[in-house]
This record gives structure tokens, C-alpha cells and sequence, in this order.
């Protein structure tokens, strides 16, 4: 195994994860605020940090080294410096209302360890929970109806989409919705502070101040020399622009793919409808198969972007480009309409290889884990009752850090 980061397939050996156990994040999800944080439902939190520690221990397994959000910001916050750095940076980023609150929420987060600080930023801060000298401002009796001061990330377990590892360096994402984007600025401190995470020398593709999003979602690393990426709901045309030229411009890296999707919840991010297994097989949902609108992004002579427009069905173009003979694309569902629908709400496509021809997927996928079977792949699978409800699977509830070069 390498050391750091390193992440040249979807494929490989995974060696290194990064996951996050559900918390009390979860227990601040009610019907009321279900749109403010992107969820329609609320996964019961026992029974979900079972799943997760199934999942977890699944991992183990299998030789895998799992590693936990909190526990890598923790230690990325080694001094005092470094912490009131993180905790103005997590202020500025809160929405927080008035200066007395803010300041009020400083002192309380600096008032605690390291490990203790990033699990209450995560689970979010009640008003209840703090002192605030003055509030009889405007702005604070506007606000006075809502419980939080700042609010939880009950999407975290999703550690897919704050950032991505390809090849030898991190993308820090800008997340597309407000009710994400502060899980980005954990990683963000992980990756300047904290070594054992990311070396000296790790390069930094993308990072959190950008204007334009990225989700990791919509990250897929097909081979040594390309990348695909998804044109969704979350990932915009300028962010992946500005990462293509980063990334070609600094690494072994050679190309692009753009793969423009449907702007829809259902087809949030790339992963949620392609995923790669093996060599040349790819889980696929029924409705982006057949023609599909794909762009190459390369460098010029001159180090500028140079855009063009693929065209013809997805089998060839994947063939073509990973120089294969042919790929087999799996229907997740198979041929039934009514399968399809259900398992691809329940992220039937949304597997997680831990080696070539080795996926975790959900076990209530079992149309499209019995199709998988029968091509050759092995499936191990995982319970998934109350972590399905946030509408995530096993690729996205895990941010490979590590893999086997193929």
C-alpha cells in the first residue's frame, strides 16, 4: 500500500476509508425542517448506528482501515490557534444572526476538547444551549421561532460529497446547498492540519471557497488517466472546469468525461445511476441508458481547456475509452420497470467496490444483487432499514481515501 492518499480507480484494492457514525445530528430532524436539510424522512438513529457499524465492521472485514470524520478534525485541531481558527470559520459560515450570538457560540464551542467541539458542530447548537447577553435585537426576534443557532448536518454520513480523493490529491468541495456546505470546512482543516490524513505534498484539486460546486457524488475515477464527473443537480459546469484544469495541469491525469445527467432528486448525483464493479461491468439505472450526452475535457498545447462533444450509446463510448473490448452495462432492476424505480429510490446503483469484482451494496436491492451475482460479481451485503431513508448507499456513505493501483 501507498502512503497518503491515493485513489487512481473505482476499483482497486480499497486499503483506506473515510466514514462518519450517525449522531445526534440525526435526532434534530423533524418534519418541519425536512427542506431546510434535504430530507424526507427521519432514519430512527439506533438502529441506524447499527447499520453503520455493520457496515464498518463489514469493511474491516475485509482489510480495510476505517477512519471517522470527528476523530481526524479532532485531531487536525492541535492548538489552540488552529481551533479559534476553525470555530471563527465555523461561525462565519452558520448564518448566525446577531454579533451577541456569534460570540456567545465562540465561547461555547472553545469552552470544550477538540473531540467534543466537532461532534457539537456536527449535531448543531440549540438556542437553549447558550447564553446570549442581548436579545432584544430585530434580527434575533425575527429568528426566535426557530430552535438553532446553528443548524445540524444530518447529511455528513454521506462522507462522499464534501470532497473526493483522486489520484495522489483531495478536492475540498463547495457544496451546492447551504445545508451542506459547512461539512466541507471539516475536511478542510483535515487536509491543512492533520498529516496522518494528508501528508505534506498531498495537492489540493479543488478547494471550499470556489464559487462553483462539486459534489463527490459525481466524482468517478475510471483509470489512472481518467476521471468522470457528473453535470447533476449538485455539480455545475464551472466547478468541474476549474477542477479539470487543475487536475490535468498537475497530475498524471489525461481526461475528463462530463457525463450530463437528469437535474432531479432522484438522479442527484452521478453515482445514484453508474457505478463502476469491475473492469467492464457498470451497475447503470434503466433511464440513462441508450444515448446519453457526454463531454471530453483535455488540455491544449497552450495548458487551456479543450471541450468536445461525445456522441453514441454509453456501452461504446466506456469501451472506447477504457480501451476495453467491450463493457457490460447491469441494469439496476433488471428489466422491470417497477424493480427498477424501487431499488434505484433505495440506491440499487449506488454499490461500493472494495476490489475488483467485490461490492457492498443494501441487501433490500435484491433484484439487482441477484443480477449482479449472476455476472460474477460478489456481493456483500449490508442491512440498510433506517440508513436508506436518507437516500444514500454504500458508495455514498464512504470517501475512499486509499486504494491498490490497479
Amino acid at each position: 500500500m501507498k502512503p497518503g492518499i491515493n485513489n487512481y480507480s473505482e476499483i482497486g484494492k480499497l486499503n483506506k476509508v473515510l466514514l462518519h457514525r450517525l449522531g445526534n445530528e440525526i435526532e434534530g430532524l423533524v418534519p418541519d425542517n425536512f427542506e431546510r436539510l434535504l430530507f424526507d424522512d427521519i432514519p430512527y438513529l439506533k438502529i441506524a448506528q447499527q447499520e453503520h457499524d455493520r457496515f464498518a465492521e463489514l469493511l474491516r472485514e475485509n482489510g480495510v482501515e476505517v477512519i471517522y470524520y470527528a476523530d481526524e478534525t479532532a485531531k487536525a485541531l492541535s492548538t489552540d490557534e488552529i481551533r479559534k481558527a476553525f470555530v471563527d470559520d465555523f461561525v462565519a459560515d452558520s448564518g448566525i444572526y446577531s454579533e451577541e450570538a456569534q460570540e456567545a457560540v465562540r465561547d461555547y464551542l472553545l469552552s470544550m476538547p477538540s473531540k467534543k467541539l466537532v461532534e457539537k458542530v456536527i449535531a448543531g447548537i440549540k438556542k437553549d444551549e447558550v447564553a446570549v447577553k442581548n436579545k432584544g435585537s430585530l434580527a434575533s426576534y425575527i429568528a426566535s421561532g426557530y430552535p438553532y443557532y446553528t443548524d445540524p448536518m444530518p447529511n455528513l454520513y454521506f462522507t462522499r460529497d464534501p470532497g473526493a480523493c483522486v489520484g495522489n490529491g483531495l478536492n475540498v468541495h463547495h457544496m451546492s446547498t447551504v445545508a451542506r456546505r459547512r461539512e466541507a470546512l471539516l475536511l478542510r482543516y483535515m487536509y491543512r492540519y492533520n498529516k496522518d490524513f494528508a501528508p505534506e505534498g498531498t495537492r489540493l484539486w479543488y478547494d471550499y471557497d470556489q464559487e462553483y460546486s462539486i459534489e463527490g457524488g459525481d466524482v468517478l475515477v475510471l483509470s489512472k488517466d481518467i476521471v468522470a464527473i457528473g453535470l447533476s443537480q449538485r455539480t455545475t459546469a464551472g466547478g468541474i472546469e476549474r477542477f479539470a484544469e487543475n487536475i490535468l495541469k498537475e497530475s498524471s491525469f489525461q481526461k475528463i468525461l462530463v457525463f450530463d445527467i437528469p437535474k432531479s432528486r432522484a438522479f442527484m448525483h452521478l453515482d445514484t445511476v453508474f457505478t463502476m464493479v469491475d473492469y467492464d461491468k457498470f451497475t447503470i439505472h434503466p433511464e440513462i441508458e441508450g444515448p446519453l450526452q457526454i463531454y471530453e475535457i483535455t488540455l491544449s498545447g497552450d495548458g487551456k481547456a479543450h471541450f468536445e462533444s461525445i456522441q453514441g450509446e454509453l456501452e461504446d463510448i466506456l469501451s472506447s475509452e477504457l480501451k476495453l473490448p467491450a463493457v457490460e452495462l447491469i441494469r439496476c432492476g433488471g428489466d422491470d420497470p417497477m424493480a427498477a424505480q424501487r431499488e434505484q429510490w433505495n440506491d440499487g446503483s449506488n454499490t461500493l467496490a472494495i476490489a475488483p469484482a467485490t461490492v457492498i451494496t443494501y441487501e433490500r436491492n435484491y433484484v439487482t444483487n441477484d443480477l449482479l451475482e449472476k455476472k460474477g460479481i460478489k456481493v456483500i451485503t449490508m442491512p440498510s432499514s433506517e440508513l436508506s431513508r436518507g437516500r444514500g448507499g454504500p458508495r455514498c456513505m464512504s470517501c475512499p481515501v486509499n486504494r491498490d493501483d490497479l
